[in-house]
């Protein structure tokens, strides 16, 4: 399958995620193909979060789940009565690391676990000074070059099933990052009328076309906030399996906010995938936040909180004091007073 992630403002957090994709493939045992026109995939590799065993996963949501009910106690008393009686929404939190693993985002991978995977690496500056300008079907050079490396690897490590007797099946987990900016000698960034159109779009159908033969899946990051034509968007997106764009708060209006207070961005699925089916499973809910905690990078749901404000609807204790006073000396005072009673 073809994974689509939009690059939030500043990149921060999808590469995070990007990091999450490929130490999940560490962690499983599947070989890693990793492509990049920026950083080095051995700088991306290195710094891949370190995996959580199950007992230090527990240690770390009770510590969490420590910080909450004190902050919980803290806040009973700013709480308003009439939202104070009624049940807290419990957040069900998984007990065991049965459906995937969760890493520690403070740590880094040991070289320990690179030694039972392989992993290949295609970095695109070198890509260029080893062979000479290429292009074909309309195409850059950059995208035609990381085709014939993804689809090589492929076929000489048997994740297509030619040789399915030689050797244990596998999966092969392939990262491409920023892919469509200025550092790929893609104009689509730069331009609303780029040059070439459609040499993203011929990619990811070729692409996706390896995918489906092989066993293989595929995350790629986009800055699509810098894309200004919104037909190639649209294209792109009906190109892929799952589409994911992420919205920091870094630089924005909702960071400081006080109902966003808890997270540090939002999560929009545009496109979940249907595979093998005519329609596709449709989530209960498409309100997701994610926060970055101490050690954890958590997507969640979004709950905002009430809408308390400073003054409080009623009337005060002292206007009914006020109020009190004036029915207490009869009806020929409340001409005096500031409150009018109207029969």
């Amino acid at each position: 399958t073809l994974f689509f992630t939009e690059e939030d403002k500043y990149g921060l957090y999808s590469n995070l995620l990007f990091k999450y994709f490929l130490a999940e493939g560490v962690v499983c045992g599947h070989d890693l193909f990793v492509a990049s026109a920026k950083e080095h995939p051995d700088n991306i590799l290195k710094e891949l979060p370190a995996p959580l065993l199950d007992d230090t996963y527990r240690n770390e949501l009770g510590e969490e789940a420590t910080a909450v009910k004190s902050k919980d106690f803290q806040d009973s008393m700013k709480i308003a009565w009439r939202y104070q009686n009624l049940p807290k929404m419990e957040v069900n939190r998984p007990t065991s690391a049965k459906f995937g693993h969760y890493y520690d985002v403070s740590k880094t991978i040991s070289p320990e676990l690179f030694q039972s995977i392989k992993w290949h690496c295609f970095y695109l500056p070198e890509e260029l000074s080893s062979q000479p300008k290429m292009k074909s079907c309309n195409m850059n050079s950059a995208y035609t070059r990381l085709l014939q490396s993804i689809q090589r690897i492929i076929y000489q490590e048997g994740f297509d099933g030619s040789d399915p007797q030689k050797k244990q099946r596998n999966i092969l987990r392939i990262g491409i990052q920023s892919l469509g900016s200025m550092l790929w000698g893609d104009d689509i960034c730069s331009s609303e009328t780029p040059e070439d159109t459609h040499s993203l779009t011929k990619f990811l159908y070729v692409l996706r076309g390896l995918l489906r033969k092989s066993l293989s899946a595929c995350i790629i990051t986009l800055p699509a906030h810098l894309i200004q034509n919104k037909a190639i968007m649209e294209r792109v997106t009906n190109l892929s399996d799952t589409v994911v764009g992420l919205e920091s708060f870094i630089g924005s209006e909702r960071e400081t906010n006080p109902l966003y207070k808890d997270y540090h961005g939002l999560v929009h699925v545009h496109q979940i995938p249907r595979l093998n089916s005519l329609i596709c499973d449709v989530s209960d809910t498409k309100d997701l936040a994610f926060r970055l905690k101490r050690k954890l990078f958590t997507i969640e749901r979004l709950h905002l909180p009430p809408d308390l404000s400073d003054t409080v609807s009623r009337a005060s204790k002292q206007d009914l004091a006020e109020s009190a006073k004036l029915l207490s000396s009869g009806c020929g005072a409340m001409a005096i007073g500031k409150k009018h009673l109207d029969f």
